[in-house]
């Protein structure tokens, strides 16, 4: 009976650390991916060992279980940090529509997309960004400073490969030119398609992370692409682009 029960414990033992192992490595795989989303996985996965080894008298796993658990909150702000700050500022949301008329809005968009028509048909880069909610500031590389009303000849002069800062990004925040020559986060999601340009890269990336619209013009082929929420919508017609940014910007600027 004294062998047998020493065999059990022994076998419980390796068994504790073979679990811990396999539950790092299964860790490591989920938040590889999406971590918004697998994150909650791997959160009730440990939830189901704590209880399993509970019961089971696996020592290892419970502690580290038991620890993981404890410092939850932790890890839940450090992984949901962006959506956290996006929440808190929907809270406190200072919109266009506060400062602007209906008018004005669609000027704007008018004046956009009559410029990425434009650019589109001569094949000239452009990136520009529009800020919705959340602000651009922490996300946005030093630019050059302009404060100008959002025009299509001021927009395509700023993309003309002799300017000075036609590799960055246009930002236009409350309805106003503010900044060119920015440089956006790049995206590394490895499942973004490795024929996008950095343009598109940079769009990707810096709407990831804000909840910003960007309008991409593409140099190579002269399509237009709408990127929101990490997602890249491509080869817009001009009036497509109108709806798209009257779709995405209207909710937001004039409420």
């Amino acid at each position: 009976m004294t062998d047998f029960l020493h065999n059990i414990g022994w076998l419980l033992d390796f068994l504790d650390i073979v679990l811990v192992a396999c539950l790092v490595y299964r860790v490591i795989l989920l938040l590889k991916g999406t971590v918004s989303t697998r994150f909650i996985l791997a959160f009730a996965l440990i939830i189901v060992l704590s209880i399993f080894s509970s019961f089971a008298g696996l020592r290892t796993l419970s502690w580290l279980s038991e620890n993981f658990l404890g410092s939850f909150i932790v890890i839940l702000v450090v992984v949901f940090q962006h959506d956290i700050r996006r929440a808190l500022v929907s809270a406190r949301r200072n919109r266009l529509g506060t400062e602007h008329g209906q008018g004005e809005v669609y000027e704007v968009i008018e004046e956009l997309a009559s410029a990425a028509e434009a650019l589109a048909q001569k094949k000239i880069g452009a990136l520009v960004v529009l800020e919705r909610d959340m602000p651009l500031s922490n996300f946005i590389g030093v630019g050059t400073e302009i404060d100008a009303k959002v025009t299509s000849e001021l927009l395509s002069s700023i993309f003309l490969p002799y300017s000075p800062i036609h590799d960055g990004a246009v930002i236009i925040q409350k309805g106003k030119l503010t900044k060119a020559g920015c440089f956006l986060p790049l995206t590394q999601n490895p499942a973004v398609s490795k024929a996008l340009g950095t343009r598109h890269r940079a769009a990707i990336g810096l709407t990831e992370v804000v909840d910003a619209v960007v309008v991409v013009v593409s140099e190579e082929t002269g399509k237009i692409s709408v990127v929101v929420g990490g997602r890249i919508t491509r080869d817009l017609e001009p009036a497509t682009l109108r709806k798209v940014l009257k779709k995405l910007l209207e909710p937001r600027w004039l409420s």
